[in-house]
């Protein structure tokens, strides 16, 4: 009787040995874990403050994104800085030679004076008449969405100098196919009469085809953008800047 009252305490004692056992280990595993925790995070922070800083955006990655930096938040900062860099460009800077050329209009190797930016408000022709102000309003009328009325205009000027027949027809198709036609997305607005001349001159095409289409975008530009370009940032800005 006493024996095996004796024999249940032992192995009571020994279960409750083995919890405790277990407990202790498992314990211990827990702050190991606490502790590598700890110390992981410790080394992150450390490193992240030993770590230099970002560098600053070079000044001549600016002009590309200089919208981020500028108060106005508009486009024309950017094209600024850009026509400066390719006036510099060809009068022998370190700008490269692909900086002549800026979006597709020939920049000139002078910029402009403050009396020929001041004499395009005077009037229409005088500021289409100056590579320099058809280069500046081509890039107001792109920031309204309406860049193809100056390049039709431009196409039709460079047709008028040609006088090689097989050279006029293929100019004359381009032309159509990029201004006139209603699947274009470069699609010029013209009435239904003008659209009718056009359709008769182009069966037989001079360069004289567009005349009436582009004297219609011409007074387009005029009566429409023309007063806009003049109240713009960019010629306020441009008119800043030179004097």
């Amino acid at each position: 009787m006493k024996q095996g009252k004796w024999t249940k305490n032992c192995s009571e004692n020994v279960g409750l040995l083995n919890m405790t056992s277990v407990m202790r280990r498992q314990s211990s595993t827990s702050n190991e874990n606490d502790v590598r925790m700890r110390n992981s995070r410790a080394g992150a922070h450390a490193q992240s403050a030993d770590s230099p800083p970002s560098s600053p955006v070079p000044a001549g990655d600016r002009g590309s994104r200089a919208c981020c930096f500028c108060w106005c938040c508009c486009c024309t900062c950017s094209w600024l800085y850009n026509y400066s860099l390719a006036v510099k460009g060809t009068n022998g800077s370190q700008s490269g030679a692909g900086d002549k050329k800026l979006t597709g209009v020939a920049v000139q190797e002078e910029p402009p004076s403050v009396e020929e930016i001041a004499a395009w408000s005077e009037s229409f022709d005088r500021l289409m008449r100056s590579n320099s102000g058809r280069t500046f309003f081509r890039e107001f009328l792109r920031s309204e969405y309406s860049e193809e009325n100056m390049l039709f205009w431009l196409a039709c000027e460079e047709l008028k100098k040609e006088d090689n027949p097989e050279v006029v027809e293929e100019k004359a198709r381009l032309i159509n196919e990029d201004y006139i036609s209603i699947l274009s997305p470069k699609e010029v607005s013209l009435d239904s009469r003008v659209r009718e001349v056009i359709n008769r001159n182009m069966v037989d095409p001079t360069p004289h085809t567009f005349d009436e289409a582009q004297l219609q975008i011409y007074t387009l530009m005029h009566r429409d953008s023309y007063p806009r370009f003049l109240n713009s940032q960019l010629y306020k800005r441009l008119l800043q800047q030179t004097s």
